[in-house]
């Protein structure tokens, strides 16, 4: 069964469009600047994979693996976030510790095979880095839209955690993926 019959509806056209519930708001309120970010992150690791996908070795399959997972769980982040509490059901998408503790272990892990940092890293390197770079900025932005929200509006609360923690991720993979690429990183000089 399609999920979509038609893409445009017109009922945003006034500057306003719907959250799961039917409720109506402005496009420019806090819920949709919050998931409308996690939409965009979700867009820069798809460029990452883009940018990877031309590679078929088993470090490249290793990583578009961890990133296709990342953006399943980005859709089920918005998905919660496009939910106010009171529309809340049982067994509708939430990002929970478990999540969490699986970023954790891919930081660990993929750190582990990176020397320790001597100075902030340049966001650049390979393309593939270089997306990820770009995506680790959109997770904190969406981060920071996501605390404002939760200032506001009652969210989940493993969402801030979990962008955090995804934003980390995203670095340490940055990283990871120059070192597997054989590109240096550049580094801040003072």
């Amino acid at each position: 069964m399609p999920r979509l019959t038609k893409i445009y509806t017109r009922t945003g056209d006034q500057g306003h469009t719907g959250l799961v519930g039917g409720q109506r708001v402005s496009k420019d309120s806090p819920r949709i600047w919050a998931f409308g970010t996690v939409d965009e992150l979700n867009s820069a690791i798809g460029l990452a994979r883009a940018f990877n996908a031309g590679r078929k070795n088993t470090v490249s399959l290793k990583l578009d693996k961890l990133l296709a997972q990342m953006q399943n769980e980005l859709f089920d982040l918005g998905a919660e976030l496009a939910t106010t509490a009171a529309k809340f059901r049982t067994g509708m998408p939430r990002i929970g510790k478990q999540h969490i503790a699986s970023l954790e272990r891919v930081i660990d892990g993929f750190n582990a095979e990176l020397g320790p940092l001597q100075e902030f890293v340049v966001p650049g390197g390979s393309q593939t880095a270089a997306a990820l770079h770009l995506a680790r900025t959109i997770c904190r932005r969406a981060e920071r839209f996501c605390v404002r929200l939760a200032r506001e509006e009652k969210i989940g609360e493993q969402v801030v955690p979990y962008l955090n923690r995804l934003s980390d991720a995203l670095f340490v993979l940055a990283r990871w993926t120059n070192r597997q690429q054989r590109v240096a990183e550049s580094l801040w000089k003072k």
